[in-house]
């Protein structure tokens, strides 16, 4: 007997008992994106190193560490970490630019990383999320705050709480990073490895560590001191005040956390964190923020922007199993042929249909179609020969004979009943 092979480390298969509740996830992410006016964008899978090492970061975790890359006729290929670069790529290439601001997109699909798997975590994953272009108000930034929420709720996570920080631009987040350093510089010897490799790339990251020997150190009064300063220049504090005075106006509860940095490079101004306290354990299911500097980075004409990105896996962790959705129709006949011609019917008309390929017994048919089905279509030698079929409701035991054309728009209506 071959060896069997079995799925790598750090992915799983997503099994149709399970696949209902991806599909309540996905539905609502259309659903309520469409309504705040966003566009579905599908971009490939595999982009090239550089649109990573340029728009995530050379310093960040991803890059270093987590990206799964291969050289293919000369070239470095990446699957894609995250989606937001290969976004703005799309955007700039396909001259997005030229449409009347804003642009708004969101996408889905899996993601790669090269990291330990654990609980909620894999290798491949998959993202839902939004970005927006072209508009610098702090308006855009409490939309998709706003948008983010609705989502949620709509899945049944209702218990969010909204952590809000500013980065600052580059002007104002220069003499931050001096200070920052200055004060962090006595205990560098002290920090992580990974802390020690930021500490001059880029000393924001520190605030980032999960290390606990180094938030030990962050910890530090004159450390604190630094981090809880007012660093923002008047542009900046401005945006992030009216940031908060919308988010006021729409009764969104949030608060300020100044070690929120996110895990990439690429953010300025407005960052943002949503946790979900749902099944009694606190759990960020969606972070994001403002990447004003990121389209000219990677080639295109200076443009603000701003979106979010959620882990679905995470997301369908802290919700509660579905039933899986009954077939319409279970056709139980001993002719095959006949079943075969009814289904297809049916089917045609739209309705979810499946019948017995093997020739069972009736009973047996009957107990499959119990478990799959709201409805037994019922084709004896009767019904054939007086072109009826009879129809069992499942659920209530409730059965009736009628004419054959008349099958589906009785199934139709009695689904419409029971779904009232």
């Amino acid at each position: 007997m071959a060896q069997i092979i079995k799925v790598l480390k750090g992915t799983k298969d997503i099994l149709p008992q399970n696949i209902e509740l991806w599909h309540f996830v996905e539905k609502n992410a259309k659903d309520i994106f469409s309504r705040y006016g966003f566009k579905e964008i599908r971009t490939p899978i595999i982009e090239t190193t550089d649109l990573f090492s340029r728009g995530v970061g050379d310093t960040t975790d991803i890059v270093n560490k987590e990206m799964y890359t291969f050289e293919k006729s000369e070239r470095s290929i990446t699957l894609r970490p995250e989606n937001t670069a290969g976004v703005v790529r799309s955007y700039i290439e396909n001259g997005m630019s030229r449409l009347s601001a804003p642009v708004k997109l969101w996408y889905e699909g899996p993601m790669f990383r090269y990291e330990r798997p654990q609980a909620g975590r894999q290798r491949q994953f998959h993202q839902v999320g939004v970005e927006m272009f072209g508009i610098k108000q702090p308006s855009a930034d409490a939309e998709v705050i706003l948008m983010a929420e609705d989502f949620l709720k709509s899945i049944g996570l209702d218990d969010l709480s909204v952590e809000i920080n500013s980065l600052g631009c580059p002007k104002c987040r220069t003499e931050f990073k001096e200070k920052l350093k200055s004060v962090i510089k006595p205990h560098l010897n002290d920090l992580c490895e990974d802390c020690q490799t930021r500490f001059d790339k880029n000393p924001l990251r520190l605030l980032d560590c999960k290390v606990p020997e180094c938030q030990e150190i962050y910890a530090k009064k004159e450390i604190q001191e630094v981090i809880m300063s007012d660093f923002l220049c008047d542009e900046c504090r401005e945006h992030y005040s009216e940031l908060k005075s919308y988010l006021d106006k729409m009764n969104v509860k949030y608060s300020e956390n100044k070690l929120l940095v996110r895990g990439l490079d690429y953010y300025t101004r407005t960052v943002f964190e949503i946790k979900s306290n749902n099944l009694g354990s606190q759990n960020a299911v969606c972070g994001g923020g403002r990447y004003d500097n990121l389209v000219e980075q990677l080639g295109g004409e200076p443009t603000p922007a701003i979106g979010f990105a959620m882990g679905m896996e995470r997301l369908i962790s802290l919700l509660e199993e579905k039933e899986p959705q009954k077939l319409d129709g279970y056709i139980v006949s001993n002719n095959t042929q006949e079943a075969f011609l009814l289904a297809q019917e049916l089917r045609s008309q739209g309705l979810n249909i499946e019948l017995d390929l093997t020739n069972k017994k009736f009973t047996k048919q009957l107990e499959k179609a119990s478990k799959v089905a709201n409805y037994a279509l019922i084709l004896g030698e009767d019904e054939i020969v007086n072109n009826q079929v009879s129809i069992k409701n499942l659920k209530t035991g409730q059965q009736f004979t009628l004419n054959r054309h008349e099958c589906f728009k009785n199934i139709r209506h009695e689904n419409f009943q029971n779904n009232k």
